[in-house]
């Protein structure tokens, strides 16, 4: 059921992969509570992907492809956006992530370093590239808003999500860096959304994440937060209802990032 959250409001939404992917279903809400939306992901993704599937439940919004490391591809897609649109953006969201140490299973003591630096551009410092990008070109609407999505290896160890780790700790840096000059510059918010790991295309693709899955089920007071809840949060964020709130990470996890140890936990452990 609709509440018309984001009637009127227009927004870009980065990563949508498949219909396990978290922005797909956001994409999906956000059509759904009234916003147009533009969507897009690299060339590569939009060739493996289904995209076009979302973009035609999304009253056929226009696919754009853009290399998020690539300035000029930003350049492009913001510019496009505003001129199919007929305004300025209202919200964005970020949902992208890649590890070449990881799909290579190089571990964490053994990286890469030259796949480690590609790894924190596409999935840490591309944020920094849009809000860069939206910034030049003023392509934001006051008290605009632009949501990333993380993950609680930022502050705690989890020793199979590798460099990804480091990834999204300067991504929630770049996150509290940028929301600051930009909400003085025009109010626009900018948060993360740490989730629960949730099986996605790409998240299926970290070792032993089943064992996450289960650890993190039995952790939660509430259970782990499907992709589904994830998506209704960042309706939320994108919304009017939260003008107040930017530069910080928001835990959806169902109570797992403030958790000690559960009933759960020390059953399976006594066994």
């Amino acid at each position: 059921m609709s509440n018309n959250l984001l009637k009127g409001k227009k927004g870009i939404i980065f990563g949508a992969l498949d219909e396990k992917s978290i922005a797909w279903k956001t994409a999906l809400k956000c059509h759904e509570e009234g916003a147009q939306l533009v969507l897009t992901n690299a060339p590569v993704a939009l060739r493996m992907g289904e995209i076009n599937k979302l973009a035609a439940a999304c009253s056929n919004a226009p696919v754009i492809g853009a290399d998020v490391t690539s300035m000029d591809d930003l350049k492009n897609l913001f510019e496009k956006s505003i001129e199919h649109f007929g305004g300025k953006i209202d919200f964005v969201l970020h949902s992208i992530g890649m590890s070449l140490n990881v799909r290579k299973n190089k571990h964490y003591t053994e990286m890469n370093y030259e796949w480690n630096q590609k790894t924190l551009d596409i999935s840490a410092m591309s944020l920094h590239k849009v809000l860069r990008t939206a910034w030049d070109l003023d392509a934001l609407n006051e008290s605009a808003s632009v949501v990333a999505l993380t993950y609680i290896a930022a502050q705690r160890v989890f020793p199979d999500y590798n460099e990804m780790a480091d990834a999204k700790s300067l991504l929630e840096s770049v996150t509290r860096m940028f929301g600051y000059y930009y909400g003085i510059k025009k109010k626009v918010r900018v948060n993360t959304i740490s989730q629960s790991p949730t099986r996605t295309t790409a998240g299926s693709g970290v070792k032993g994440f089943d064992g996450f899955i289960s650890y993190a089920e039995k952790m939660s007071p509430l259970g782990n937060a499907s992709g589904e809840d994830c998506a209704n949060y960042c309706v939320v964020m994108f919304s009017d209802l939260t003008k107040m709130v930017t530069m910080q990470n928001l835990f959806h996890d169902g109570g797992f990032s403030f958790t000690g140890v559960t009933q759960a936990v020390i059953e399976q452990m006594e066994k």
